[in-house]
């Protein structure tokens, strides 16, 4: 029998729901912008800028600064690491949701 899943085993850098936001949204596209993320995710300057240093302190995600122009252009990916850590991830939710679609309780 399969060892059971602790809370434990579930990324907590990943599973706050904010970092998730963002790991999720890297995850289905090569890079986006700051402005991309803050859009699509509807957040704040701070709040972006918080959750995406804990992401990169983790190794997670390379946040790229650069100019167009004379402007200032931050972009966002997932790195390998984050990559492989976000597969972990959505692995531990299936296993706890298969294992619980096979407790055979059914519905109270």
């Amino acid at each position: 029998m399969n060892e059971p899943v602790k809370p434990d085993d579930i990324d907590a850098i990943i599973h706050e729901r904010v970092r998730l936001s963002i790991v999720a949204a890297l995850a289905v596209s090569p890079q986006l912008s700051f402005g991309e993320l803050k859009s699509t995710l509807s957040l704040t300057d701070g709040n972006l800028s918080a959750h995406s240093r804990t992401l990169e302190d983790a190794g997670y995600i390379v946040v790229d600064k650069t100019f167009r122009g004379r402007r200032p252009h931050t972009a966002m990916r997932l790195t390998a690491k984050g990559r492989k850590a976000f597969e972990r991830y959505l692995e531990t939710l299936r296993q706890i949701i298969d294992r619980g679609g096979n407790a055979g309780g059914g519905p109270s």
